[in-house]
């Protein structure tokens, strides 16, 4: 009824004389709050304009913005979260089905996504209250740009802002309404993405108005169907599968004879004539000896692409009060319905589980139970080590995600004279909400399953409770079975954000080289996040991953003030040199107090070369789930230096100390670690630094090489201090075993049998994170000429150094050219784009450039897989795609425009990832699934 009524309010408007209309030629811009008609080439802000979103075929601002050179990992819709990832250390959530940002490879909670300059609501994952942005809550129909601040700028906008500041502009002065549509397939057959945009828009001479409708479907590629990712480290087929198999796995003592069993069904290898033989194991009773072929592929269950629907709606109407004074109101309402899947649940039950829920590691499996095929009693205080069983009877995990997200805003903004100055204002309300639900069909009860497995007497005296056969192999679990053991798991979480701001910017005085102008303002923001998982969960009775509920909220007031200084004008040794100097001061009501302080100066030595420097410091508060996130847990893929054969031999003391025992072979190599938030956290803190030019040179403007010409080149640098977040897990394990340092191994218990049955892994303020880096960009316009006109745009990024070190200096693995824990920083990204105009014909030629990476080969390390054995490293080769895309418009139709266009028009496949936790591929760093992926899109204005 809003978007109904808006057109028609303001066409009911009274339109003044066009002589009283006040048009204001001063405008801000991305990285400085003082409004100026001379704001460009303050500061290295990315512009993406709308002909670029319309260009690249994407239908989703994350895959935008992570295809900037500058991107580092981070959440899409290729990561198949939900079941696999678990929670992470910092409280958020797996954000199953979002998409976020990453700059500089310093994270994307430490990313600021504004909308239109206002703070944008953080994301609700259903697991947990996340601190970063999920784009996928923003609609591309209602976005006329995206202005990229790839600085620190926390001076200007707050927390969070350490990385850089990703502002959405919204389209605003838009007449007509259009209409794009867009289908597009991967050249499998697979994939299809299809989005509809609607934009209408008008305006009197006093207001104006817009509404746009956005439908956006994504349909699921399964990691079965390429071959890269069919298996769970590629090249080594079921070597690295699960020990939780969908016959079983039984690791215990007999008492009988005393002899450590582990054995599996006969009808469990993957080759039909296994009798245990080939591994000098034969048995004559139904069992033989557990072996690398008779691990379970959970691959083929997973997803490459996941299923995403996204619905959004969005209007603002804007109004002249007067000549002095303008208002807005806008309103968004957008729902994303998404789906992540992953292989049945399996059941690990004893000691070695892992798990870290008792009711698991401490299962007891009645000689009592009809099912219970060795006739004794498996108790995990005496006999039981490890059973491993995958009930595929129950079918996959499924995992559906519901968000919805809504935003309000209205503000007032105008101007007025102070003496013989002009002075700006604005005032700003906004709230918004993200809530998300989360579905979970194909878990367990294991409370349910304990019981059982257990005494029948037990079972029968309970309402429903049917005995669980967990050893008669595929099949032989029962729809009543399933019926007492397999509930629906729903979880549900929110963040929502209310903010005020007040601005006042204009020039204060005169100096010889021109006037002082400033900007200052107060903002308020109050942000409160809740988490609330299934009371299954909250009583620990899920076998999943174990969470509780989390809540809480703060306040924050904050001061700001910018100043520009103009101490040269029209000398001898420069056109203008200026000095900008800003300042914020926010109050924290968890007790936090911070100013951070900004220094800039840009010099224009001459019309044609510009240079400027930033120095900033910045923080980042601690957010709702890391502060308040409750214990809850994820499931890490680990590697015991302490399983034999021994990687390093010369460890085998330090393991014998730690209580495991000689010849010790981890039966699972997915191990829970409990995390958490920590309300005695610190803020962190940064300097940042940048260094630059922009040089336009004269002799090639309007030459017969060019109508113009930039060269943009800037150094950047991060430091920051305290850096929340956990010891990547791996480290902190082979830390503990080569040094035995209680700093590393508290938190890390281990079951008389060796294995490790407790990993705590709960955040801090770690250490330090630098970073630092060169942009490099060209831009070049060629002369126009019968044939047509080409322009041609350069953009790279050359990281330097990255170094994030542990608060006790241990070194955690990232850095330039490493691949690991599923993200990776290349030395090099380069994106190179040609454009081609002929009157109505247009074409685009896009290549993006990543260059070569390692990663440390593991257990994979004797595959041929692993490409250099001898140092135990695999390379992933750089990689260059192809983008084609060619459009045509027809102006006697409405000003139709059809496009075709090609992504990876030469058929890369990304490289193959050993160290990636699922399908083999970096999700957030390569195209995924590979493949060309062809569209044709349709544009039309009405």
């Amino acid at each position: 009824m809003l978007f109904a009524l808006i057109p028609a309010a303001v066409a009911a408007q009274d339109a003044p004389a066009e002589d009283e209309v006040k048009t204001l030629d001063r405008i801000e811009v991305t990285g400085t709050r003082i409004k100026t008609s001379e704001a460009e080439g303050l500061v290295p802000v990315q512009r993406i304009t709308r002909e670029d979103i319309d260009r690249s075929g994407l239908t989703s601002v994350a895959d935008i913005i992570q295809s900037l050179t500058g991107s580092g990992s981070a959440l899409n819709t290729k990561f198949n979260s939900s079941g696999n990832f678990g929670f992470p250390p910092d409280g958020s959530g797996v954000g199953a089905g979002s998409a976020q940002a990453d700059l500089r490879h310093l994270g994307s909670k430490r990313v600021l996504v504004l909308v239109d300059g206002v703070r944008w609501v953080n994301e609700a994952s259903a697991s947990g209250v996340g601190s970063s942005t999920d784009l996928n809550t923003i609609p591309l129909a209602i976005i006329e740009r995206i202005e990229v601040l790839e600085d620190g700028a926390s001076s200007l906008y707050g927390s969070d802002a350490i990385a850089g500041v990703i502002n959405i502009i919204t389209r605003k002065d838009f007449e007509g309404i259009s209409v794009n549509a867009q289908y597009g397939q991967y050249g499998e057959g697979d994939g299809a993405t299809s989005s509809i945009d609607l934009a209408w828009g008008g305006s009197t001479d006093r207001a104006n108005f817009f509404l746009g409708l956005s439908y956006t479907d994504q349909e699921v590629i399964y990691s079965r169907d390429r071959e890269q990712s069919s298996f769970p480290v590629p090249g080594t087929g079921v070597a690295f599968g699960s020990s939780g198999t969908p016959t079983g796995r039984f690791i215990f003592v007999d008492p009988n004879t005393g002899e450590v069993l582990d054995i599996t069904p006969n009808n469990g290898a993957s080759d039909p004539t296994y009798d245990g033989s080939q591994i000098g194991c034969v048995r004559t009773d139904d069992y033989h000896c557990f072996s690398t072929a008779d691990r379970f592929n959970f691959s083929q269950y997973n997803l490459l692409l996941t299923p995403s629907e996204r619905m959004g709606a969005f209007g603002q109407v804007r109004f002249e009060f007067s000549d002095a004074v303008s208002g807005y109101a806008k309103v968004l309402y957008n729902r994303r319905e998404s789906t992540n899947q992953a292989a049945p649940e399996p059941l690990f039950l004893g000691p070695e589980a892992g798990t870290g829920n008792p009711l698991a590691d401490n299962i007891f499996i009645s000689a009592l139970n009809p099912y219970n095929p060795f006739g004794f009693d498996l108790d995990s205080a005496t006999n039981l080590i490890l059973i491993g069983r995958r009930p595929v009877e129950g079918g996959a995990r499924v995992f559906e995600q519901d968000v919805d997200t809504w935003y309000v805003g209205a503000g007032l903004e105008g101007v007025f004279d102070a003496g013989q100055r002009t002075l700006y204002w604005d005032v700003n309300m906004a709230f918004s909400e993200n809530k998300a639900e989360q579905t979970n069909y194909g878990s367990y009860n294991i409370r349910n399953i304990a019981l059982a497995l257990g005494d029948p007497a037990a079972c029968a005296a309970v309402a429903g409770c049917t005995p669980l056969n967990i050893f008669g192999g595929p099949g032989t679990i029962t729809p009543a079975m399933l019926a007492w053991i397999q509930p629906i798991v729903r979880d549900e979480s929110q963040n929502e954000l209310a903010l005020f701001t007040a601005n006042l910017s204009g020039s204060l005085f005169d100096l010889p080289a021109g006037s002082v102008d400033f900007a200052a303002g107060l903002e308020h923001r109050r942000l409160e996040g809740w988490y609330q998982p299934d009371a299954l969960t909250i009583a620990g009775d899920y076998n999943g991953v174990p969470s509780l509920p989390t809540s809480g909220k703060y306040d924050v007031s904050e001061l700001f003030f910018e100043l520009n200084f103009p101490l040269l004008q029209d000398t001898e040794i420069g056109q203008k040199l200026d000095f900008t100097v800003a300042g914020r001061y926010s109050d924290y009501s968890t007790g936090i107090s911070e100013f951070t302080p900004k220094y800039g100066l840009r010099f224009q030595l001459v019309e044609e070369l510009v240079l400027r420097a930033s120095y900033a410091e910045g923080f980042r508060a601690p957010s709702i789930g890391e502060l308040f996130g409750s214990a809850s847990r994820f499931d890490a893929q680990l590697n015991d230096p302490c399983d034999t054969p021994l990687l390093n031999p010369s460890l085998a003391g330090n393991c014998a100390a730690l209580g495991v025992p000689a010849n010790y072979q981890q039966p699972n190599p997915q191990i829970s670690v409990t995390t958490g938030g920590n309300d005695q956290l610190d803020p962190e803190s940064s300097t940042s630094f940048s260094a630059g030019f922009i040089w336009s040179p004269g002799f090639l403007e309007d030459s017969a090489w060019a109508e113009r010409v930039d060269f943009e080149v800037t150094y950047y640098r991060h430091e920051i201090e305290g850096a929340i977040q956990a010891i990547d897990a791996q480290t902190q394990l082979d830390l503990c075993v080569q040094t035995l340092d209680a700093l590393y191994c508290d938190g890390i218990t281990r079951a008389p049998t060796g294995g490790i049955n407790g990993f705590n892994n709960r955040l801090t303020n770690l250490g330090t994170i630098d970073t630092d880096g060169w942009d490099v960009d060209l831009f070049w316009v060629f002369p126009a000429t019968d044939f047509g006109q080409f322009k041609a745009s350069w953009r790279n990024t050359f990281v330097g150094d990255y170094r994030a070190v542990g608060a006790a200096g241990q070194v955690q693995p990232q850095g330039p050219g490493i691949e690991v824990v599923d993200s990776a920083i290349p030395e090099w990204t380069s994106n190179f784009t040609l454009d081609f105009k002929r009157g109505n014909f247009d074409a685009a030629w896009t290549l993006r450039h990543i260059s070569e990476l390692r990663e440390e080969c593991g257990r994979a390390v004797g595959f041929p897989v692993c490409s250099n054995p001898a140092t135990g490293t695999n390379v992933l080769e750089a990689i260059t795609y192809n983008d084609l895309q060619l459009g045509y418009r027809f102006e006697d139709y409405k000003d139709l425009r059809i496009a075709v266009g090609v992504n990876n028009v030469f058929d890369e496949d990304p490289p193959i990832c050993l160290s990636c936790s699922l399908n083999g591929y970096d999700a957030s760093t390569y195209d995924i699934p590979g493949g060309r992926f062809w569209y044709l899109r349709a544009d039309i204005k009405f």
